[in-house]
Formats: structure tokens, C-alpha cells, sequence
């Protein structure tokens, strides 16, 4: 699943993410969700997360949907 939706992440969900500075390279990090930064409910480029370890991401595939 994309991460362009909030409504598809939320709070523990396993997600890949892309760092700011891996954007041009497109390395993903693989990681669990912390945080959700972005307030609206879709982002053209995905939506901004922090995961536990700390990294801040835009995430770009959902591995598990939190229920």
C-alpha cells in the first residue's frame, strides 16, 4: 500500500520510508511509525513520518496496516 493516505498509517504501522537526504538516490529505510507529521489527509509525496529509531521520512510503502 502507498503512503500518500494518513488514513493508511498509523501509530506502530511498518513502513519503508525515503530520508530527506536519500531522495535524489530513492534508498529506502525500513522502520516502525513513531509519529505522524503531516497534518492533512493525503500528501502528493507521501506522508511525513518519524520512526521509532528517531529517522524523519516521507513514507512511500505501507508492510502492515495498523487496525
Amino acid at each position: 500500500m502507498d503512503g500518500q493516505k494518513r488514513s493508511h498509517i498509523g501509530i506502530g504501522s511498518e513502513v519503508e520510508i525515503v530520508l530527506k537526504q536519500h531522495q535524489r538516490s530513492g534508498e529506502l529505510t525500513h522502520g516502525f511509525v513513531k509519529r505522524i507529521l503531516t497534518k492533512s489527509a493525503k500528501h502528493t509525496h507521501g506522508i511525513k513520518v518519524m520512526l521509532e529509531t528517531g529517522d524523519v521520512g516521507r513514507v512511500k510503502e505501507v508492510l502492515e496496516e495498523e487496525n
